[in-house]
C-alpha cells in the first residue's frame, strides 16, 4: 500500500473531455519523512478563460450549452462505457462547448504536467448498469437528491458545463437545483486556468442553494492547504523530508498559478481556512483524500474538523506543512486485504457505510498509467467502486485530459 504521493485529480459528474494535446512529463519531489510527491506539467492548452473580477458574481454566459432533457425513468446502458448511474447525460467536449472569454489563456496561466506514481494490483471495477434513474434535482419532496463533485483544479469552464448538464445551474450559472444537496470534495485551484473563479462560483452557489431550500458545501483538499501555506508563509523554510523547502516552492511545483495568487483576497482565504475535512451525508463518509490520516486528528467527525481548523488558526508553517503532507497521502484503501480493512476502520470510527473521496485520479488508482511517457490517461467511464465496495473514487482526471464528473448518491448498480 502506498500512502504518500502528491498526485492530483478531478471531480465527477457529467463527462467533459479535454482536447488532444500531447503530455510531456517531468519529476519533482516534495514530501516529508518518506512522503514522495511526484508532479509534472501537461503541455496542453486548457479552455481559454477570462477570470472574473474578484468579488463579482460569475458573468452570464448565454452562449453556454443548455442542460439536456431529464433522462427516462429506466434506461440501463448497454455497456460499461455508457452513462454511469446517478449521473446526468455527457457534456460535449470542450471543443464543442463555448468557453468563457475569447482568445488564448491569460499570460499568467502556466499549464502543468504530471508524473504520478502508480502501484500495481487490481481494484473492483464499477458496473455502470443501472436499475433505475436518478431523481432530477429539485423534484424531491423534503430533502433533495445528493450530488458530489470531485477535484476541479481551476477548470471553471468544465465545471460550469457539468453543473448545467446536471440541471443544478442554468446558462447564467445560477442555482436551479431546488432542494438538491451538492458537495465538493476539495481541490478547487492549481493546474487549471481559473482557480479563484471556481472558488467564486462555489461561494455564489452556496448562497443561492440555501435560499432555494438546498445546500452547496465544500471540503478541504490538500491544494487548499497548499495555497493557504503559499499565501501565508511564502518562502519561509519548512521541515520537509526532501530538504529545505517552502510552501511557495511546493505550490509552484504542483501547478500553482500566479494569476490565482494575485487575485486571491482575504475573504477567499477565510473561506478556505474554515472548510471542514470530513462530512457524513446519507450514510456516505465524504473526505478529500483516499488516506487514513484523518484518524490522526480525532475519533469523531467534529473532533477532526475542529483539530484542522485550530491548526490553521495557529498559522504555524511547520504545523500547516505537516497537515498538507498528510492530506497528500493516497491509496490507503486500495491494497487487497489491507485496503478494505483501512476503509472499515474509518467507517467504524466516523460512521457511514461507504467512503467517497477525490484526490487520486481513477487511472492511477487502477494502475492503468504505468509510465511517464503515456500521453493521456485511459478513458474514465464514471465513479470507481473498490475496497470490497467500501470506497468510491470520484476523480475522473480532469487535469490529465480526463473527465470532470458529477455523480448522484447513492450510486445504483447491479
Amino acid at each position: 500500500m502506498v500512502e504518500g504521493s502528491m498526485t492530483q485529480g478531478a471531480g465527477q459528474g457529467p463527462d467533459v473531455w479535454h482536447g488532444g494535446a500531447q503530455v510531456q512529463h517531468g519529476d519533482a519531489v516534495v514530501g516529508n519523512a518518506g512522503s514522495q510527491s511526484s508532479v509534472g506539467n501537461a503541455d496542453r492548452q486548457p479552455p481559454s478563460a477570462q477570470p472574473p473580477t474578484p468579488g463579482q458574481p460569475v458573468p452570464p454566459r448565454p452562449q453556454a450549452v443548455p442542460p439536456p432533457p431529464p433522462p427516462p425513468a429506466v434506461q440501463p446502458p448497454a455497456q460499461a462505457s455508457q452513462q454511469l448511474p446517478g449521473t446526468p447525460a455527457p457534456v460535449p467536449s470542450p471543443a464543442a462547448v463555448p468557453q468563457p472569454g475569447e482568445g488564448a489563456p491569460a499570460e499568467e496561466y502556466t499549464p502543468t504536467q504530471r508524473d504520478l506514481p502508480v502501484v500495481g494490483g487490481e481494484a473492483e471495477a464499477y458496473d455502470p448498469a443501472r436499475t433505475d434513474a436518478p431523481t432530477p434535482a429539485g423534484e424531491n419532496d423534503g430533502e433533495g437528491p445528493l450530488y458530489v463533485v470531485g477535484d476541479v483544479h481551476g477548470y471553471l469552464a468544465e465545471l460550469r458545463a457539468a453543473l448545467q448538464s446536471a440541471g443544478i445551474t442554468d446558462a447564467d450559472d445560477h442555482w436551479t437545483g431546488g432542494n438538491a444537496r451538492l458537495w465538493f470534495l476539495g481541490d478547487f485551484t492549481d493546474r487549471g486556468p481559473d482557480g479563484v473563479g471556481v472558488i467564486e462560483l462555489v461561494i455564489q452557489l452556496s448562497a443561492e442553494a440555501a435560499a432555494a431550500g438546498g445546500y452547496c458545501k465544500a471540503l478541504m483538499g490538500n491544494h487548499e492547504l497548499l495555497l493557504l501555506g503559499a499565501k501565508r508563509f511564502g518562502e519561509t523554510p519548512v521541515n520537509s523530508g526532501a530538504g529545505t523547502a517552502s510552501f511557495q516552492a511546493a505550490w509552484l511545483l504542483n501547478g500553482g498559478q500566479r494569476n490565482d495568487m494575485e487575485r486571491l483576497e482575504e475573504r477567499h482565504i477565510q473561506w478556505m481556512s474554515r472548510l471542514d475535512a470530513v462530512a457524513l451525508a446519507d450514510g456516505h463518509l465524504l473526505v478529500h483524500s483516499d488516506a487514513s490520516c484523518y484518524l490522526d486528528y480525532g475519533r469523531t467527525i467534529e473532533d477532526v474538523n475542529d483539530a484542522v481548523h485550530q491548526a490553521l488558526q495557529r498559522q504555524d508553517a511547520d504545523e500547516t506543512w505537516e497537515l498538507f503532507r498528510k492530506f497528500t497521502k493516497r491509496f490507503a484503501f486500495r491494497e487487497e486485504g489491507a485496503g478494505p480493512q483501512a476503509a472499515r476502520e474509518m467507517l467504524d470510527t466516523y460512521g457511514g457505510t461507504r467512503i467517497v473521496h477525490g484526490h487520486s485520479p481513477i487511472p492511477y488508482l487502477l494502475g492503468e498509467v504505468g509510465s511517464e511517457e503515456d500521453e493521456e490517461a485511459p478513458e474514465v467511464n464514471g465513479p470507481h467502486v473498490y475496497a470490497d465496495g467500501l470506497a468510491v473514487a470520484m476523480d475522473g482526471g480532469v487535469t490529465m485530459r480526463g473527465r470532470l464528473l458529477i455523480a448522484q448518491l447513492p450510486l445504483v448498480h447491479t
